[in-house]
């Protein structure tokens, strides 16, 4: 079985685009709309790796990242921040929170890849 990647973004075009594009390089992918669906996401499926967004409805993307990272059933798993939020503080959040990687939207496809690689193979 392919590795699990959940995709919390609440915008819904992106999140379609990018749940298509990781199943066709094999991973199976898990689309939550909002960070309280995200999060009972992140218990049920226990994915390989999380790609949040920030500005999240309902729990931001920093305080989903928190909750995952401080459990230790779930603290393993890769988190990849990706936002369109440039401001260095939220980067700085970011990987205070317990992110691995932070990308800007729009990020670029084969960066993107290349890092899912290197955190999950």
């Amino acid at each position: 079985m392919g590795k699990k990647i959940l995709v919390v973004e609440d915008e819904d075009l992106i999140a379609k685009v990018l749940g298509i594009r990781l199943e066709n390089l094999g991973y199976t992918v898990t689309i939550a709309y909002d960070g309280e669906e995200g999060l009972a996401a992140v218990k049920k499926e226990k994915p390989d790796l999380v790609m949040l967004d920030i500005g999240l409805p309902r729990i931001d993307g920093t305080t989903l990242c928190q909750l995952i990272k401080s459990d230790a059933e779930l603290k393993h798993i890769k988190i990849i921040m990706l936002t369109g939020k440039r401001l260095m503080d939220d980067m700085e959040n970011a990987f205070s929170a317990g992110a691995d990687l932070y990308m800007n939207k729009p990020y670029e496809w084969t960066r993107l890849q290349a890092n899912i690689n290197k955190l999950i193979g």
